[in-house]
């Protein structure tokens, strides 16, 4: 019988990181929850309760974590690939925005038809935004950090004009308010709920199919093995015959096309139409899903139930105990920094220990046939 070999103590370490660096940041706030005269067991408590303590709690934690699985699983594609993918936020504003503009536009299409045209159009909106990154980084050699960050801002102000002009809901106008946000979806675009009463949707099923989709891409498939190589070795990729700038621009654009399928599934399963706001901070909050899943789609699954969890919970700690709500924000932004934080260092080891003579890793090759030479040599272009 033959034993596989135990998990080395190294790799341990850097798969419970990510766990330590939440409850280190918990730890934090819990000294900034002392300094408001507020108990942190029963602030905790009361988030804890709050995400998991009843039906409600547990749909809305899926409900949120459905949006940042889709953009973490972007944000593993792009990170295998070797780019950093930070316009999740713009990504998901303009799918949404292309998504509410389809709907509204046919809405006498049958469901069979206008549901997944809508879904599609929203991705494919998102897959150009990412695109214009890595093109622009391919063939100018910009930065796609300033870019998708430029990026993002340019679909908000994209946003803010359209919902104030152009997509306005009538309804708005005939009463003088003028809120910012377009008509109604038809319902025939509407996601089904998979709990009645509730937000929880039929995205969620959608999202865990495309982890494995994701998965199977990255993993079993030639253009997937190319996206890895080229994000552990770019050199050697381009020695070996793999164009390097396509696969990057085809990271960026893959990972905008998640992230705008979750605006599109934002619009069409929870809110029913598009309004300010929409993106909920998700682009960012996906990045942290993606990393404390070690860049893995599968890994990501349960990490971005976890943050869903935090951001109800969070909501339901501040009405419950009365915490301001900048309190909130901080103690997020110490879960985002402390998990960023420990990624870091985990790569500054490894390319340390790489330094050091140890080989460094290459991706795994896809399946061959049995037919299949014994060497194996990177498929030409």
């Amino acid at each position: 019988m033959i034993r596989r070999p135990s998990l080395p103590l190294a790799q341990l370490i850097d798969l419970l990181l990510p766990v330590a660096a939440v409850a280190l940041a918990l730890l934090v706030g819990a000294g900034f929850l002392l300094g408001l005269g507020v108990s942190p067991l029963m602030a905790y408590g009361a988030m804890v309760k709050g995400a998991l303590g009843n039906t409600s709690g547990i749909t809305q934690t899926l409900t949120k974590a459905t949006p940042l699985l889709l953009v973490g699983l972007g944000i593993c594609i792009a990170f295998r690939g070797g780019v950093i993918n930070i316009g999740g936020e713009g990504q998901i504003i303009v799918g949404a925005l292309a998504a509410t503009a389809f709907a509204l536009a046919f809405p006498t299409w049958p469901r069979w038809l206008l549901l997944p045209a809508t879904l599609l159009i929203g991705a494919l909106t998102g897959m150009f935004w990412g695109g214009i990154a890595g093109w622009l980084k391919a063939r100018m050699g910009v930065n796609e950090i300033l870019s998708t960050v430029m990026l993002n801002q340019i679909a908000l102000q994209i946003m803010n004009f359209l919902l104030r002009g152009p997509m306005l809901d009538p309804e708005q106008i005939a009463a003088g308010t003028n809120i910012p946000q377009s008509a109604a979806l038809p319902q025939t675009v509407w996601l089904a709920r998979l709990v009645p009463r509730t937000l929880f949707h039929s995205g969620a099923i959608l999202a865990l199919v495309l982890a494995g989709v994701v998965y199977v891409l990255l993993w079993r498939t030639t253009i997937g093995y190319r996206i890895r190589a080229v994000g552990l070795n770019p050199s050697a990729s381009r020695y070996a015959g793999i164009p390097v700038p396509r696969y990057a621009v085809l990271a960026l654009a893959l990972s905008g096309a998640l992230s705008g399928l979750a605006g599109a599934v934002e619009v069409t399963g929870v809110h029913h139409r598009m309004m300010e706001g929409i993106s909920g901070g998700y682009g960012f909050s996906g990045i942290v899903a993606a990393l404390f899943g070690k860049l893995h789609p599968l890994g990501t699954v349960p990490a971005s139930v976890l943050f869903g969890a935090l951001l109800v919970g969070a909501d339901k700690m501040q009405r419950a105990v009365q915490v301001p709500s900048s309190l909130i924000v901080s103690l997020q932004g110490l879960v985002v920094l402390f998990v960023v934080a420990s990624e870091l260092y985990v790569r500054r080891r490894t390319r340390r220990r790489v330094g050091g003579g140890t080989p460094e890793p290459t991706p795994e090759a896809p399946p061959r046939s049995a037919a299949s030479p014994s060497v194996t040599v990177l498929p030409q272009e």
